[in-house]
């Protein structure tokens, strides 16, 4: 079943049926094929501006552009070279 906002016999809906069609033919489960297509249709339509509150940024909220002053975290293999290269630079 395609996502509400779509209505019968649109683009929408014939996108969600090739969508989920595809990934049935890839191997995934019914019910994944189904959570792809729908995520996939609703996203198309977001990033269009068809949704009531359609969001400009397609990462979820995360992303965030124009900021100069945001810091990014550094990932856990970084932090660790970081340690280590300033605990041989103590001794």
């Amino acid at each position: 079943m395609p996502p509400r906002g779509a209505k019968s016999s649109s683009k929408r809906t014939r996108q969600y049926e090739h969508i989920r069609e595809s990934a049935k033919k890839q191997g995934r489960s019914t019910k994944r094929a189904k959570q792809i297509a729908a995520a996939t249709v609703n996203k198309q339509r977001r990033e269009a501006g068809e949704t009531k509150s359609s969001r400009k940024s397609s990462a979820g909220g995360r992303k965030r552009s124009g900021s100069s002053t945001t810091t990014r975290r550094k990932s856990a293999a970084t932090r660790k070279r970081t340690s280590r290269s300033s605990a041989t630079k103590k001794k």
